[in-house]
């Protein structure tokens, strides 16, 4: 599976911005897929996962009220809706998608993704 992030750019605060993840190659109806994001001189971080079989989500805690996913199994695209964008948003933004089928509690965990995709980023003007 080759995953596409796209939708990324420069926005100023308060403005929104959609990612899509696209996925080639094999489709990645099965399992969830995520999103995590790497700020400058920061770790990996979890954004948000949503889970393929009942589309259930899981978000970050800083997120979850400005953030939401959807999926689209057949166009195998998930987007990310961001609103509200803050400075400290700005991040490389990757897609990541599990051949296997996980519970919520585990989305989060980056260990259970097996195909990731190249970034979008996404800068945040004040």
């Amino acid at each position: 599976v080759q995953l596409q992030a796209s939708g990324g750019g420069l926005v100023q605060a308060g403005e929104s911005l959609r990612l899509s993840c696209a996925a080639s190659g094999r489709t990645f109806s099965t399992g969830p897929v995520g999103w995590f994001r790497q700020a400058p001189g920061k770790e990996h971080a979890f954004v948000a996962a949503i889970r393929s079989t009942d589309r259930a989500t899981r978000y970050s805690d800083s997120m979850k009220y400005r953030f939401s996913l959807s999926r689209d199994n057949a166009k195998d695209t998930v987007f990310l809706q961001m609103n509200s964008l803050k400075p400290e948003d700005t991040a490389v933004y990757y897609c990541a998608a599990s051949r296997a089928a996980y519970n919520t509690g585990s989305l989060s965990n980056p260990n259970i993704y097996n195909y990731w995709g190249q970034g979008t980023l996404v800068t945040v003007s004040s």
